[in-house]
């Protein structure tokens, strides 16, 4: 591992920018994307395992012991997020995103052998940190390989992917969990298993994954990063059979000897992009929110006021997840050709709008379960599309030396606010047993994404089709570097 402390110029930056899309890709897409379909699996499997675990032949948890492992499986998350975030910064993104993943593997496997609240919660936590390091390493690895048209799309279409996971398991549910083929008792320990399926396989695609080029940049690793740049190009030009398009002899000079850490991520997300900050911090807690005041305790909403059987849950959440999955693929692509401040603003103001709809209809008795649910899946096919953008925007608007950390920071924060209050608070709105109560909380919840759409709009950042060192330039970036 050859290290330089001297300057290094490159095109490498530009030339991953312009390559066409590959077969290679859709291997990252595939093996880093998975991510979200494991955090959607485990989040749906105990949304849907709520009304089993608070039964008998679960762990016979309270209405709020059952929310609050949904918390803890948050406080986890975010944990994680901040740890292995500062460690992607400073080893890379590919020992991470193996790392992370494999924890997850175990911890997961672990919690279907949970025999108590304490032991569960504790389990859920622990996965959780495994999930929330994998936001950091994979997004980051993400935005610095895919080409610079195609970001938005990608990005977004991967978030939502998130769906996925929530598609399968709530398919898996209902034979793990109505009795009619397993014990409940044993299905929802079953059912944990899905997520350590899953991680197995896709540990063996990241292995044939790389390491960021842009991050050896950053690490005075120029000589890797131009071997592994190389080979990417030779297998793109071999696949699409024509030569590359020329980068337009755009290069940067990169002082490989300045150290960069944790003082680096404060100083640019407080003193260098305070506005930026502020827009990644509402879109998250905003976004967390709404899902979160929904999703978390969706279970437990159609068991206490629609009379859904909870081994039935998963039929209603089935539609849920296409309409969520559905949003991200089909309104993806806008976000790179209409731009991100449009889109972002437009998704979460007629999301929040629709909530409030929903609200006035469920007060007005004029709901049942099937149509809540389709009134949900037309609201989050929006709230999907802007809640993937938030991922996205916060991942390409820091600088490359502090983008795992920034991250990591903007969605610890993020979820404490908005995803780990919320399934505590609706969780004790939805024991209330009384409509009003709930009502109150979903408007809450929209008003909170219609003010995400109006910051958007105000201190949006305009980021489509533009190279990740233009929207901002890297801390290593030498003063003679454009």
């Amino acid at each position: 591992m050859a290290v330089s402390t001297a300057n290094i110029t490159t095109d490498i930056p530009f030339r991953l920018d312009r390559l066409p899309w590959a077969k290679w890709h859709w291997v990252v897409v595939i093996g880093l994307g998975v991510t979200w379909i494991l955090d959607g699996l485990e989040v749906t499997i105990v949304g849907t395992l709520g009304p089993t675990l608070t039964s008998r032949t679960g762990l016979g948890l309270s209405d709020q012991q059952a929310t609050a492992a949904g918390t803890a499986y948050l406080i986890g998350a975010c944990t994680g997020a901040l740890v292995f975030g500062y460690l992607t910064d400073k080893l890379g993104r590919k020992k991470l995103f193996l790392v992370t993943l494999t924890w997850y593997l175990v911890c997961t496997l672990l919690t279907a052998f949970a025999w108590d609240f304490w032991s569960f919660a504790l389990f859920r936590m622990l996965a959780g940190a495994g999930i929330g390091g994998e936001y950091s390493a994979v997004n980051s690895a993400i935005d610095e390989l895919i080409p610079s048209a195609r970001r938005g799309f990608v990005d977004i279409a991967i978030n939502g992917s998130w769906w996925i996971g929530t598609l399968i398991g709530s398919i898996a549910s209902v034979p793990l969990l109505n009795g009619s083929f397993i014990a409940p008792a044993l299905g929802w320990r079953l059912a944990f298993g899905l997520g350590a399926l899953l991680a197995i396989a896709v540990l063996l695609i990241r292995r044939g994954i790389p390491e960021s080029p842009r991050w050896l940049l950053t690490h005075g690793r120029h000589t890797e990063a131009e071997t592994i740049v190389t080979q990417i190009e030779d297998e793109v030009r071999r696949e699409s059979g024509r030569e590359l398009a020329p980068t337009g002899h755009k290069q940067l000079t990169f002082d490989a000897g300045r150290g960069h850490g944790l003082l680096d991520t404060a100083r640019t997300m407080l003193k260098v992009y305070p506005k930026r900050t502020a827009l990644v911090m509402t879109l998250m807690i905003t976004q967390a929110f709404l899902y979160n005041a929904v999703f978390f305790t969706q279970g437990l909403t159609l068991t206490t006021f629609f009379g859904v059987a909870p081994g039935d849950v998963g039929w209603y959440i089935i539609p849920f997840a296409i309409g969520n999955f559905a949003g991200a693929l089909i309104l993806g692509h806008f976000f790179d050709v209409v731009g991100r401040r449009k889109m972002i603003a437009g998704c979460y103001l007629v999301s929040g709008l629709l909530l409030v709809v929903t609200t006035v209809l469920f007060l007005g008795h004029n709901l049942t379960a099937t149509s809540i649910a389709a009134w949900w899946s037309v609201m989050f096919f929006f709230a999907s599309a802007g809640a993937s953008a938030a991922y996205l925007t916060v991942s390409e608007i820091f600088p490359l030396e502090t983008r795992a950390a920034a991250i990591a920071v903007v969605y610890a924060i993020g979820t404490l606010i908005g995803g780990a209050v919320a399934p505590l608070v609706y969780g004790f709105l939805i024991a209330t047993k009384d409509p009003q109560m709930l009502a109150r909380g979903w408007l809450f919840g929209a008003v909170l994404m219609m003010v995400g759409g109006v910051v958007e709009i105000v201190l949006g950042v305009d980021a489509e089709r533009m190279s990740l060192e233009d929207v901002a330039a890297p801390l290593t970036l030498a003063a003679t570097g454009r």
